[in-house]
């Protein structure tokens, strides 16, 4: 009887561990290979900002809150980069049929993001992404510590203030 008892409690410690390291995995970037908009391939894994905080903007060309959202920040970008030093990178997921109007649409609009392409949803699914736009903001840590669905004006003066508490090294407070 004994044995049983130490053989859960160890067998529970054991699950308990793994769940603990499953969840601090989770909050890291996946590592996805993506398409440059010159054809080539950049692996997620390698996305950093020196220790700065990153913005990881799942968008499409077809989406219009996708476009209002990085059109808003694009707005601000100058002032949020010199107060944090963010950098923005824009995941596009056009698919096969619309991807070749990404760098086009892009340079129409002068975004001056790192934008990559995600034609086949790979990274999309490893974040999780259902409906765009989805903003992820990372530590200079590379820990993914908020994100927000979907755009109405004004969201992005939430996201700001998410992004002045982590530049300045401050946790994000608890959803309500």
């Amino acid at each position: 009887m004994k044995n049983k008892v130490v053989f859960t409690l160890i067998f529970a410690f054991v699950i308990s561990f793994s769940f603990v390291k499953a969840q601090d995995k989770s909050k890291s970037i996946p590592a996805v290979d993506l398409k440059t908009m010159d054809g080539g391939k950049i692996n997620s894994s390698t996305f950093s900002n020196n220790g700065k905080p990153m913005i990881i903007s799942f968008w499409a060309t077809w989406c219009k809150p996708c476009i209002e959202e990085l059109n808003a920040i694009n707005e601000n970008y100058a002032d949020w980069q010199k107060e944090t030093g963010v950098k923005v990178i824009a995941i596009s997921i056009d698919d096969a049929k619309t991807s070749a109007r990404v760098g086009p649409f892009v340079n129409g609009k002068g975004w001056p993001y790192d934008v990559y392409g995600d034609p086949n949803g790979d990274f999309k699914r490893a974040m999780n992404v259902n409906n765009p736009p989805q903003a992820f903001l990372i530590n200079g840590k590379g820990e993914i510590v908020w994100q927000h669905v979907g755009y109405s004006e004004g969201n992005e003066k939430e996201m700001y203030e998410m992004l002045k508490l982590v530049a300045a090294g401050k946790p994000i407070p608890e959803s309500k």
